[in-house]
């Protein structure tokens, strides 16, 4: 079912999952997904959404505001704090529809999504069951990537606006490279980065609405951002971490056992046996058994 979400002066493009029709007289719990970042709604997040509603759970996945089908300018957009807001829109509008159930909400984060979803959930208590797959702190890595540290990187991008501005160009980068060719020409070597390139940039996962681009003067915002904030203090819903069993060195083992720690009201932690973390975008072994143990705690929470 496509919905187009109103978002103050523009329109997040969605599809709702459903395991039938709506109906009136029984209302259904729903979910709405936040899908990792550069990604948009026919990918990872209709992996993820399809399987909720063959178990019986509406899912609601949105491309975010300035990507994808979404409105907004400029394009290219990663604003956490936006993509934060756009979760509370889609949530608006299950609320509205007649045959979902508005006290039977959860989120369902997946990578940098469930620092979105989990930054979402503790100030936006309609979410009532929050679930996460190995979710990213997106700031985290951001300012760990940064070889000068994160300082210089903000000194450097302050030079860069200020060009934008003369110019009036806008610079954006690659999220990945465009190709395995490419991947390939540079070097690398890192099976977690060569997977993700596989993923994105081939025709396994590739789809003509993801740009592979970044607009780079968010990265300023990115780079000052702590998805868990206040955790500890404002998130009181129950919370479902599914992790891949392989995520050392990726940063998302680190984020996930910060998350652990800071849950006011953890409910489980399931690891996936031999995962990696692209792995659980479409490998179905891996999304089905992450999908069977999110099904059981929506079903058990909603």
């Amino acid at each position: 079912m496509h919905l187009t979400i109103p978002r103050g002066p523009i329109t997040l493009d969605a599809e709702l999952h459903l395991p039938y029709e709506l109906d009136q007289t029984r209302p259904l719990p729903a979910v709405v997904l936040s899908t990792p970042g550069s990604s948009v709604k026919e990918q990872i997040g209709a992996n993820y959404a399809s399987r909720l509603a063959a178990r019986g759970i509406a899912a609601l996945v949105f491309d975010p505001a300035y990507q994808g089908q979404s409105g907004g300018e400029p394009r290219d957009l990663e604003d956490p704090y936006q993509r934060g807001e756009d979760i509370s829109y889609a949530i608006d509008a299950l609320t509205a529809l007649p045959g979902i159930d508005p006290h039977r909400i959860g989120v369902l984060g997946i990578c940098a999504g469930g620092g979105y979803a989990i930054h979402t959930a503790r100030t936006d208590h309609r979410i009532k069951a929050v679930g996460a797959v190995d979710p990213g702190e997106i700031g985290a890595s951001f300012r760990s990537f940064q070889a000068d540290g994160p300082v210089a990187a903000l000194d450097a991008m302050a030079e860069a606006r200020l060009e934008e501005v003369r110019t009036g160009v806008l610079h954006r980068d690659n999220w990945l490279p465009d190709t395995m060719a490419e991947a390939e020409a540079a070097g690398i070597t890192d099976v977690d980065l060569l997977q993700a390139i596989r993923y994105y940039r081939t025709e396994r996962g590739i789809n003509e609405h993801s740009t592979n681009r970044r607009l780079s003067r968010g990265d300023t915002l990115l780079l000052g951002y702590d998805a868990f904030h206040l955790v500890d203090q404002l998130m009181t819903q129950p919370l479902l971490l599914i992790l891949a069993e392989n995520l050392e060195g990726t940063g998302f083992d680190t984020a996930g056992e910060r998350l652990w720690k800071l849950a006011p009201n953890p409910v489980e932690r399931v690891i996936v046996p031999r995962a990696r973390h692209y792995e659980m975008y479409d490998i179905p072994e891996y999304v089905d058994a992450a999908v069977d143990r999110l099904a059981t705690f929506y079903a058990d929470r909603l």
